[in-house]
């Protein structure tokens, strides 16, 4: 059987090219059909539906947007949900709520199926090396399933225990991850402002011990005011709300990532949604922040 791979997108794509560059068969699926053209030719087969899907592959491994989505392509709730998932292991690739992954375990289980959480932390460009940090929860013999394929898509992979134990590690670097690239269009914006000269300031913090792959990226994309997306203000924006509900729900002082939520919150109002998440420069400079 060949293993699944559902939501060919932003992040979806990459990965499932390098699960195939890897010589791993892949059934794959995505709502808007087209974007499997460039998979198909390299190999891969495309299912006519997920039903399809699930009827061919006993792995599954979701890259979807959110909970509604992993909902809707599982048809959870549905008499179907039990066809698609007995006898199969489900991989959660993608970041939602910690108590969602738990309840999807659960269900899962019930049903007959397996499930590894595996999200991943990196944006599009480590995505294409196969350079992601993985995070895996679950039970051993689950996750022992899943590792091959986690190895062509990353350079390393951390066991976090039993679900959801993998999306709150996720979640606690993306808390770190928002702040940091936050930080950094703040001082670009302020910067500006006071008539420093960017591309200098580029060089003076990318020769000093405050370098890092994502400080360089993101710094050039603010000078120079090229903000193709490589993680989206649309999807960040999300991942900082869900940052901020869990360190609400085990009372956690956390006034930074809440104006960053409130921040990205505002990017994407102002219509910046797919714009990469260096555009939160624009809410500094609408709000005056």
């Amino acid at each position: 059987m060949k293993i699944g791979f559902i939501g060919i997108g932003h992040m979806g794509e990459p990965m499932a090219t390098n699960l195939l560059r890897a010589g791993i068969p892949l059934v794959v699926w995505n709502r808007s059909a087209g974007k499997c053209e460039a998979l198909v030719q390299l190999g891969a087969e495309q299912a006519k539906s997920s039903r399809g899907l699930f009827e061919r592959c006993t792995t599954v491994m979701l890259m979807l947007l959110d909970r509604n989505a992993v909902d809707a392509v599982l048809e959870r709730g549905t008499p179907a949900f039990a066809r698609h998932v007995c006898g199969k292991t489900i991989v959660h690739l993608g970041t939602t709520s910690p108590a969602y992954s738990h309840d999807l375990q659960r269900d899962i289980v019930a049903a007959g199926g397996a499930y590894v959480e595996a999200p991943v932390s990196g944006s599009r460009v480590p995505a294409t090396h196969g350079q992601l940090v993985g995070m895996v929860a679950g039970h051993d013999d689950d996750i022992a399933r899943v590792l091959p394929l986690l190895d062509s898509l990353c350079t390393r992979v951390f066991r976090c225990g039993v679900v959801p134990g993998a999306l709150r590690m996720k979640l606690a670097a993306n808390h770190y991850l928002i702040g940091m690239v936050t930080a950094l269009a703040e001082t670009a914006h302020a910067a500006r402002r006071a008539g420093v000269d960017l591309d200098v300031l580029r060089e003076v913090l990318d020769a000093g011990p405050m370098a890092s792959a994502v400080s360089r990226t993101k710094l050039e994309k603010l000078v120079r005011a090229d903000f193709s997306p490589q993680a989206a203000i649309r999807d960040v924006s999300t991942i900082a709300e869900l940052v901020l509900a869990q360190c609400d729900d085990t009372g956690s002082s956390a006034p930074l990532i809440r104006q960053c939520a409130a921040l990205y919150r505002s990017a994407l109002a102002a219509g910046h949604g797919y714009d990469d998440m260096a555009a939160v420069v624009h809410a500094f400079a609408s709000t005056r922040a």
